[in-house]
């Protein structure tokens, strides 16, 4: 379907939480919203391309782009604009209840009020189906698939990006990522691999490496990869290329640059002088 816009209004299903409206809109350059800037309702906006800039009440401003998603707070005053180059476009779903804003302050979500690269979530599946959903015609089943999909995106919210409000569950988490690691470094995983694995932001995952240990995520994963190496050059007369593959390489070259930066001498020199 191609088109610039659509906007929808629904009636209320349900007291304690329900969808009020829906929309989609492919933004001009440097759009900004010109309407009441305070909102009677909760509004989760999921960017589908484009980027723009965010910010709400005691919040700074960020950049961010397709994949993204960010909410529009109920009584917080909030600002958002296309970008003047790539513009954003992106679909928002409203909410309403009593419910709404106890279900949402669980979640990553009312931190900082939007999550980056959800792209690869079950949120972002429920989301999708949910605002799909809310095109067909109003009948009382309906309204069940519309308030069942509705608490599954909630579900999704909570399971996926939950507050990170406790000492012992970053320590948790921080464990998590240190056995993905363990276990996917010879794979050749990315830090992005590990994000999307724990379904935690970038940001997140390198502050939880900052406070927990004196490495970065990628210097950590390097680190694993070294001194599994090492082992092998030792233990073993594999060639280079078959120990650059084992411990998460594509190509002997770009391991050996690794490996001399590591430890001072290329990967045969070591193996020379361990011997």
């Amino acid at each position: 379907m191609n088109f610039e816009g659509e906007y929808q209004s629904l009636s209320v299903i349900s007291f304690e939480s329900n969808v009020v409206f829906y929309g989609r809109e492919a933004c001009k350059p440097n759009y900004t919203f010109k309407g009441n800037n305070v909102r009677d309702n909760y509004v989760i906006h999921y960017i589908e391309k484009g980027a723009g800039t965010f910010s709400t009440a005691n919040h700074p401003s960020v950049r961010l782009q397709a994949n993204d998603l960010f909410i529009l707070p109920k009584g917080v005053p909030c600002f958002y604009q296309a970008d003047a180059y790539d513009p954003w476009t992106y679909a928002w779903i409203g909410l309403r209840g009593v419910n709404i804003g106890k279900i949402l302050n669980g979640s990553q979500l009312m931190e900082k009020n939007y999550l980056r690269q959800v792209q690869n979530s079950q949120l972002h599946v429920a989301f999708s189906e949910l605002y799909q959903s809310l095109h067909a015609n109003t009948s009382l089943s309906h309204n069940m698939l519309t308030e069942s999909l509705l608490y599954r995106t909630f579900y999704q919210l909570l399971t996926e990006y939950p507050r990170q409000n406790s000492r012992h569950h970053a320590l948790d988490q921080f464990q998590l990522a240190l056995d993905y690691l363990h276990d996917n470094y010879s794979t050749g995983c990315t830090i992005q691999d590990l994000c999307q694995g724990l379904h935690l932001s970038h940001t997140y995952v390198y502050e939880l490496f900052k406070q927990n240990s004196n490495a970065t995520p990628q210097q950590f994963l390097n680190h694993l990869r070294m001194e599994d190496a090492k082992q092998q050059l030792v233990a073993s007369s594999l060639p280079i290329q078959e120990i650059a593959e084992r411990v998460g390489y594509k190509d002997s070259f770009t391991f050996s640059k690794a490996f001399k930066r590591t430890t001072g001498f290329s990967p045969t020199l070591y193996r020379q002088s361990q011997s």
